[in-house]
């Protein structure tokens, strides 16, 4: 699996929380934001079926 980068535009109050649970947790922000990007897509399947190859080119 390739990794890619994207880049978002986040407001500073938000990502000053961000900063606050990932230092909670114990991870990085950039780790903090995958896991919270991985329970969405959990979330989303649980609901609506597993995302498959037509979807993802959507």
């Amino acid at each position: 699996m390739a990794i890619k980068s994207v880049s978002i535009r986040i407001d500073s109050e938000m990502l000053d929380k961000l900063h606050v649970v990932s230092d909670y947790e114990g991870r990085s922000v950039n780790s903090q934001i995958l896991i919270l990007i991985r329970d969405c897509l959990e979330a989303y399947e649980a609901k609506h079926g597993k995302i498959g190859q037509e979807e993802k080119q959507n």
